[in-house]
């Protein structure tokens, strides 16, 4: 049984790497050479009579498939209001048993055929993933099936994993990270359902095995699935595979509505989120940002990147190499299919909480008015572009963003189109979208810590409401 993990809804499509490259080669070394473009793969489309989305990407190489179903409309944002994050349960279960195999047989048929399967959620949807070597292409499909169609939900099995959820959640509040992000959410998204990602103990405690099989009959339905087949394997077998396994899976009821539009405003929220004896505060700063298909979303991804998304990124340099007040700090942009949020945040000593966050908000206004150079604009196209190529190198990673992008709406061709789009991206549009989403004036404060260590220095920002949560 694996410990269940509790997730946080970041749905970003193309995370940064965690390093930048520096911005020039050394003089001493050749010019970087020109970046390649992504090698758009042939992709063989096919729907089901039940509705089911079948990709075929045929790759060479390791002789290896990789399946990858997605279900939208199954992941956070289906959870009711009672019972958030009730999908991390739903989803971390489907392999813990089903009407044929108990969760030791699903592990062991796994790794017999050289691969394994496992699901996890998303804010749009459940992600199932499953690998075998081509030889065993066939009964992998079979098993990725009956995993994801036929999970038994066995009464000892919800026990452990509602024992492990209680537990991590236990270990989770001790966290001021976790706290903050929470409470950001909230800020950010009010009552919509991508503001619920993390669980209670009420809601734990309240999952059965009656309330996991009927939000499985719910949520899990072929006309809301893409099935994602990539390696060494023809089209015309993998359609075949695809039939056989998933040509007789049928809905039930009708279809759950579509996730309502996120805000695209907020009233700023002043939090501070009490934790006695801190010694640091954890910082997060947040408003409503846009959907990932969202006319802006490029340049804002560019945008992100330059200002809070990898080492180099202007307020990680400022807070931790020129300041010295964190070890980290990071700003951007989470996008899901029906809305996001912009996203800052940094533990710093209690000495300088106010100091750190105005110099987020330096950054933020500098961003939105000044001109990015150019050396820095071709660093972050590049890293971009870097890291995009490496994570879609493999097979495994084509098929996550392929189906990824389809969670939160965006098509097939988006996978050959985000390098060459980032590229074109203007100083000026940055400066535009910048000054639209990062503005400071818009922006939520949450900071955990200690109300007698850092409340005299935040009246500086505003009457701060004081909460245990």
């Amino acid at each position: 049984m694996k410990k269940l993990m509790l997730a946080f809804a970041v749905s970003l499509a193309f995370a940064p790497a965690a390093f930048a490259a520096p911005a020039t080669a050394p003089a001493d070394m050749p010019a970087y050479g020109a970046d390649k473009p992504v090698p758009v793969p042939k992709i063989t489309k096919k729907t089901l009579s039940n509705g089911l989305t079948v990709w075929v990407v045929p790759r060479k190489g390791l002789p290896r498939v990789d399946y990858v179903l997605a279900i939208r409309g199954a992941g956070y944002a289906a959870d009711n209001p009672a019972r958030p994050a009730f999908a991390s349960m739903l989803s971390g279960m489907l392999n813990e048993g089903t009407a044929k195999r108990d969760s030791r047989a699903i592990a062991e048929a796994a790794q017999g055929m050289g691969g394994e399967v496992g699901a996890n959620p998303t804010s749009d949807g459940i992600v199932i993933q499953a690998n075998a070597l081509t030889s065993h292409a066939g009964a992998m499909m079979q098993l990725l099936a009956e995993v994801a169609r036929t999970p038994s939900f066995p009464e000892s099995e919800i026990q452990l994993a509602k024992a492990n959820a209680l537990q991590a959640l236990r270990v989770s509040e001790t966290q001021p990270a976790f706290r903050a992000e929470r409470a950001i959410n909230r800020a950010v998204y009010g009552d919509h359902p991508y503001g619920r990602t993390t669980p209670t103990v009420e809601s734990i405690n309240a999952v059965t095995q009656e309330m996991l099989r009927a939000e499985h009959a719910k949520r899990f339905r072929p006309d809301r699935a893409l099935l994602v087949i990539t390696g060494r394997i023809g089209e015309a077998e993998a359609m075949k595979l695809a039939q056989k396994a998933f040509g007789d899976w049928k809905a039930s009821g009708e279809a759950l509505p579509e996730t309502a539009s996120a805000p695209v405003a907020a009233k700023p929220a002043r939090i501070l989120v009490q934790r006695d004896g801190s010694v640091q505060s954890a910082l997060r700063l947040g408003s409503p940002g846009i959907a990932a298909s969202a006319e802006d979303q490029i340049p804002l991804r560019l945008a992100s990147t330059i200002l809070g998304g990898g080492f180099s990124s202007r307020v990680n340099m400022n807070l931790r190499e020129e300041k010295g007040y964190t070890y980290g700090a990071s700003a951007g942009a989470r996008m899901n299919r029906a809305g996001g949020a912009i996203v800052g945040g940094a533990e710093v000593r209690n000495d300088v909480t106010t100091a750190a966050l105005n110099e987020y908000f330096s950054e933020y206004k500098r961003i939105g008015a000044e001109p990015v150079p150019a050396r820095e604009m071709e660093m972050n196209k590049r890293y971009l572009a870097g890291g995009y190529l490496l994570t879609n190198q493999l097979q495994r990673g084509v098929a996550t963003t392929l189906a990824n992008n389809w969670l939160v709406g965006l098509p097939a061709e988006f996978l050959g189109q985000y390098v060459p789009l980032i590229q074109k991206v203007t100083p000026e549009q940055v400066n535009a979208v910048s000054k639209k989403y990062f503005a400071p004036e818009n922006q939520s404060i949450v900071v955990v810590g200690d109300a007698k260590a850092v409340g005299e220095q935040l009246k500086a920002f505003g009457e701060f409401t004081v909460t245990d949560k």
